[in-house]
């Protein structure tokens, strides 16, 4: 019985095998996990997996029901719930290392019934020492062992290039009031563990570099939000060192780069209107998750009948178009249509004479849907037809285009506070969120606008609620102490003219032409990690714990110091919403091109952690600059934010501030 995973599941990136972060991790969980079990003594060919409320997620996320099966699992159970005893049958334990999962096994293994014939016990993240002396303590339950390992894997695989680690509330815990520290501390320890078997899973040692505190002067007082990337990354740091001494074939030396920011960074991209077709069907449609209830035809020409679909990456559809502009978005799909048409005779005859051009999409979906010889690939066309037009129709109703210009407008400096004003007289009828949305981006870009009277003012212009207004003061503290007397930045740590009238969060970029006007606003992350590319990211601002000149609070971390050069070969620079002929990535040609089988990406790769959860333009980024820097960009976070969810957390905020001279660190 080993306590250590094996060495078995190397990434090799750039190498003959290479496999993305969701295909290592479903391989581990089905071929080094549940596979393993089948050889030596175990006599039982169908197995029973028993999982908590954490790992069935962690497995939901990279594997189907069918796949789990495949291996030789008739049941899956909650290790919580009352089972039916099966002594005939061997056990897969999938568990948390925790002391309530031992308590539970061993409840299920000791005693002269045990609940199983022997079991299989693999822990997400490391053991205890005490919790191991507990398992084995007992004499009955250790010949009834068939394997007793950590798996070290403790994440969400929610993309091939995109994880989180499930710390819905890290916002509430570690920005909110921080009167209990050991709620923060307990979420950071948690989350550095996670962090780090992503890195156990795919054998890369990094190199940790974090946002430094930002005020570390005699004249101003650090906060302990101020700490959080430092206080993670000294966490992730320690727990890759155990690993570098206890997992067969880690990398002693670096191997990738880890960069570990906050929400604060970037206050503009959980809210502002992302005009992506993925992020526009979570922001604008009732989804649960990545699930939508679809209406389809009734059986026998009866009342339609609505069936529930997921948004994946089995949908070659979906990965197609789920990055594109929602505008290009509709017009491949209306392409898809007439040319589905225009190749079947079926077709040609039920619509007769009309041409194609003449029929709109969603017309040209009924036709379809009534041939006989209707197929899987056109039940997911049509249900993406279905959804961009669910999303055209809800731009439309609701004036999104005119909101979304002044969003831009405000980010990018073209519009002020007049601007704003003028179109909340003017537009009366938009919705409260929206409204809502709009006024947090003027707080990021124009907090000063908001102290006080002025606060109130335009709150009432808004007609917005008191929880309302806390919500935007909530932002404001996410970003730094409201207070702008004390301050000569913006809300991003950009150096702006206070004489201007006009003022910018974000820079247009040369060489970035979008083919869509409302395609200009690009997350931060996209800067830092172009510059951390180019070597140029200020290792003041973002020093690296390898680095032992790195220094903070005057305490250096001692490291090895090992930068590895990278290779910058092929720097073409696509645009996400380009031209349908060009090779953007996401034509149906080009998707078939940058499978997980292209090679041609080269250099170590990086990943990109933000504490207080990410959003979906951001994970957009990272499969842009992966295409455009020839280096895969992996990003990490506490949880995937759709806009609504990102206000609900900051309702949950409050706005008392706790200095370093009130806490023991």
């Amino acid at each position: 019985m080993s306590m250590y995973d094996s060495d078995s599941s190397s990434s090799s990136y750039g190498g003959a095998d290479y496999q993305n972060l969701k295909q290592i991790t479903r391989d581990r969980l089905l071929r080094e996990m549940i596979r393993s079990t089948k050889a030596g003594d175990s006599k039982s060919t169908w197995k029973v997996l028993i999982m908590d409320k954490l790992t069935v997620k962690i497995m939901s996320h990279s594997c189907k029901m069918a796949d789990i099966t495949d291996e030789g699992v008739s049941l899956v159970e909650d290790i919580y719930k009352r089972r039916q005893p099966l002594p005939t049958m061997d056990a897969i334990y999938f568990i948390q290392p925790s002391r309530e999962n031992i308590i539970m096994f061993l409840a299920d293994m000791a005693g002269k019934a045990p609940l199983y014939r022997k079991a299989f016990v693999f822990f997400s993240s490391p053991i205890s020492r005490e919790l191991v002396v507990d398992i084995k303590k007992d004499p009955r339950v250790l010949p009834r062992l068939g394997a007793l390992r950590e798996m070290n894997l403790e994440y969400f695989a929610i993309d091939s290039q995109g994880f989180i680690t499930n710390n819905e509330r890290a916002l509430e815990e570690l920005f909110g009031d921080e009167e209990n520290s050991r709620k923060s501390v307990a979420c950071l320890n948690a989350m550095a563990i996670r962090i780090a078997t992503v890195f156990a899973s795919l054998r890369e040692f990094p190199s940790v570099r974090f946002r430094a505190a930002k005020s570390l002067d005699a004249t101003t007082v650090t906060t302990l939000r101020d700490l959080i990337p430092t206080k993670l990354a000294a966490g992730v740091w320690d727990c890759l060192m155990k690993y570098k001494k206890t997992i067969p074939n880690f990398p002693q030396t670096e191997t990738c780069e880890l960069l570990i920011i906050d929400r604060s960074i970037d206050q503009i991209a959980p809210v502002i209107h992302e005009w992506t077709y993925d992020a526009m069907c979570h922001d604008l449609l009732n989804m649960e998750g990545n699930k939508y209830i679809q209406e389809v035809p009734g059986k026998a020409g009866g009342l339609p009948e609505k069936k529930e679909v997921l948004l994946e990456d089995h949908d070659p559809i979906w990965l197609e178009l789920r990055h594109a502009h929602i505008a290009d978005a509709s017009e491949r799909l209306h392409e898809k249509m007439t040319g589905f048409i225009s190749k079947n005779k079926a077709a040609q005859i039920q619509h007769g004479s009309r041409s194609s051009g003449d029929m709109s999409t969603r017309d040209l979906q009924k036709m379809v849907q009534a041939l006989p010889q209707y197929s899987e690939q056109m039940d997911k066309l049509s249900l993406h037809v279905e959804l961009a037009g669910n999303i055209n129709r809800i731009i439309r109703e609701s004036g999104l285009r005119d909101l979304g210009q002044l969003e831009q407008d405000l980010v990018f400096g073209d519009a002020t506070m007049k601007d704003v004003i003028k179109f909340l007289t003017m537009k009366e009828d938009t919705t409260r969120e929206n409204k809502l949305r709009l006024l947090m981006i003027l707080a990021a870009v124009y907090p000063e606008k908001f102290d006080g009277e002025k606060g109130l003012n335009l709150m009432k212009i808004a007609r917005l609620t008191d929880e309302d207004m806390n919500v935007v003061n909530n932002l404001r503290m996410l970003g730094g102490q409201p207070d702008t007397k004390k301050r000569s930045t913006g809300a991003f740590g950009l150096k702006f003219d206070i004489h201007k009238k006009k003022r910018a969060a974000r820079k247009e970029r040369p060489g970035e032409e979008e083919k869509w006007q409302l395609s200009r606003f690009y997350p931060i992350i996209e800067e830092l990690v172009e510059k951390l590319t180019r070597n140029q990211l200020s290792k003041e601002d973002y020093p690296c714990l390898n680095d032992t000149s790195a220094s903070f609070h005057g305490s250096p971390f001692a490291g090895t110091v090992h930068q590895n050069p990278h290779s910058m070969r092929s720097r073409r620079t696509p645009t996400w919403a380009k031209p349908r002929g060009s090779d953007d990535g996401y034509s149906s040609d080009s998707v078939l091109r940058h499978t997980s089988s292209d090679l041609r990406k080269t250099g170590s790769q990086i990943f990109v952690f933000i504490i207080g959860g990410a959003t979906r333009s951001e994970l957009r980024v990272c499969h842009k600059l992966t295409r455009k820097l020839n280096r895969e960009i992996i990003l990490g976070s506490t949880s995937l934010d759709d806009p609504a969810q990102f206000i609900s957390k900051l309702k949950m905020l409050t706005t008392h501030e706790l200095t370093l001279d009130d806490i023991q660190i």
